[in-house]
């Protein structure tokens, strides 16, 4: 066996192709769209490296063109969770002990197949099945999971080399095991790069998982689960399945190995889990690790000095980028009544430049919101807010769900910061805003801090370095992620790790050190060379 340290390749963001008119990256995912819209597939679970069909089906449809079916997968009950179980802990034992440099050979591998020959493929699923268009699925699908793998594979190496002091005739160290049981990884629709890094990042570390995607984003899940086999995992290590979120917990956290959760949802969901945990807790070999990503009522807040273009860009941006479904989106906005009118319309004039429609169009800003139930429920908050006396919907408010589940980019004027869109997260594309006295600046920075449940991200925007300061200090636990002349989405792998506190989740940041360290169960070696040979202490000694 060979040995030696072994250094990985030093990891670099993904760079995000242009998919501009002409370009060989569009012609290449023009076709593979093409070519998937041209094919049902069939799609089965993956448990212990087989593909398990149920032949209970469910059909899928892209949500931006309900009359097109691109296939079906195979929907699985408590039994298949119980077979992920099993082949789960069948594989445990010899993935624990595979040298680190093999596992993270096969992420490395991935994350050059994700780069390269599935490129347009991964692009192309989330595109057709998630209803996101070319540029944002490329910076998702095929950029950020390219970049959770090899980014994930150094902060591994990272952790390996976390060692301590030894003192004289001694020798202390510390062996970074796998958690003793299996992970269950629990993933959002919203990005595929979450959905991808969810079940792999314990898995790096020795671990192995059971993963249940979203029912809206099983198209390309099942894309990357052939990735990964691809890449050479192992059968067992990672098992997919297409099972009811009930039928899942009732099998997993009854069960004696269930070690973990690695989680992005809703903070009901979440909270509920959390529960079912508790009550579980006699049950289970280990205390589980519990690593959640939840909702969002992320905000903007502007003084009298901001700049109002960027200010405007950020509002249309980070609102309304993938419909508003990113955890992070913009939903929550504070505009000083000074610069409010200027500001106002330099949005009006952006919106008025945004199209909406399917993302096989290169240039449809919005797409359709992802299911039926989503669309219901922001219909509903809008057509409220069209009733209500102290709101105002300024811009958009169209819902159309003949053809598709497409809402215009819907903007709410309040005169109430505790109105219901200024404290509840909506997942869509509507933002409020509430215009306040600019002499009121330090009264609405409470009402910010205090109107929402949660902490995900947030964004300042301001021209005075002193009310920078005064603004980030103030706003310490408003957000896990927070921006400075920006808009509050597009963390980068390497560069902002992401997650929030309060009901936000856990702030266990992924795609960093901090969110790996909870895969493992760290045991500390001392090695004493030259024992003690007898128990008296030198203070036994009498005076002389």
């Amino acid at each position: 066996m060979s040995t030696g340290f072994y250094n990985v390749p030093i990891p670099k963001n993904e760079p995000v192709k242009s998919y501009s008119p002409g370009s060989p990256e569009r012609a290449e995912l023009q076709k593979a769209v093409h070519e998937m819209r041209s094919t049902q597939v069939d799609l089965p679970m993956i448990i212990g490296g087989e593909e398990v069909r149920s032949g209970k089906t469910t059909a899928m449809y892209p949500p931006h063109d309900l009359s097109h079916k691109l296939g079906v997968y195979h929907q699985g009950d408590k039994s298949h969770v119980s077979l992920a179980i099993d082949a789960a802990l069948k594989a445990k034992s010899e993935w624990a002990i595979t040298p680190w440099q093999h596992r993270a050979a096969i992420f490395l591998k991935a994350a050059e197949l994700l780069a390269g020959p599935y490129r347009a493929r991964i692009n192309a699923a989330t595109m057709l099945g998630q209803s996101k268009n070319a540029f944002q699925a490329e910076i998702d699908a095929a950029c950020e999971l390219a970049d959770f793998y090899r980014f994930g594979v150094k902060c591994m190496t990272d952790i390996y080399s976390m060692q301590p002091e030894s003192n004289p005739g001694m020798w202390n160290y510390n062996e970074f095991r796998p958690l003793e049981g299996f992970v269950f990884a629990l993933t959002p629709f919203n990005f595929t790069s979450i959905a991808g890094n969810l079940p792999v990042a314990p898995v790096m570390l020795g671990n192995v998982s059971v993963w249940k995607p979203a029912k809206t984003a099983v198209y390309s899940a099942s894309v990357i689960m052939e990735i990964l086999m691809e890449a050479g995992l192992p059968a067992g290590v990672i098992n997919l399945v297409f099972v009811s979120g009930p039928a899942a917990g009732e099998v997993i956290f009854s069960h004696p190995d269930f070690a973990g959760i690695h989680f992005t949802g809703s903070t009901g969901v979440f909270q509920d889990i959390w529960k079912t945990i508790g009550a579980n807790i006699s049950r289970y070999k280990s205390y589980p690790r519990i690593v959640g990503e939840t909702g969002g009522k992320d905000f903007i807040f502007a003084d009298p000095t901001a700049d109002t273009t960027a200010l405007a860009t950020a509002i249309v941006r980070g609102s309304f980028e993938y419909q508003g479904q990113k955890c992070s989106a913009a939903s929550r906005v504070y505009v000083p009544k000074s610069i409010w009118p200027e500001t106002w319309a330099l949005c009006e004039a952006q919106l008025a430049r945004v199209k909406m429609g399917p993302p096989e169009d290169y240039t449809n800003f919005v797409n359709a919101v992802i299911d039926e139930a989503s669309f219901d429920k922001l219909k509903g908050f809008i057509d409220q807010a069209d009733k209500d006396e102290a709101a105002t919907v300024i811009y958009g408010g169209k819902c159309d769900k003949s053809v598709g589940y497409f809402i215009q980019p819907t903007v709410i004027l309040t005169k109430d910061p505790q109105y219901i869109t200024m404290k509840e997260e909506l997942f869509g594309p509507v933002v409020t805003i509430y215009v306040y006295e600019d002499d009121q600046l330090d009264e609405t920075l409470t009402l910010l801090d205090e109107t929402s449940l949660y902490a995900l991200t947030g964004a300042i925007f301001s021209q005075s370095r002193y009310s920078i300061d005064r603004m980030t200090r103030r706003l310490t636990n408003a957000a896990g992620n927070f921006y400075i002349n920006d808009k509050p989405t597009g963390a980068v792998v390497g560069q902002q790790p992401f997650g929030g506190a309060r009901g936000s989740g856990t702030n266990d940041k992924a795609g960093s050190v901090f969110n790996m360290l909870r895969w493992v169960s760290i045991r500390t070696v001392k090695e004493t060379f030259v024992p003690a040979r007898d128990f008296s202490y030198p203070s036994f000694l009498a005076d002389k």
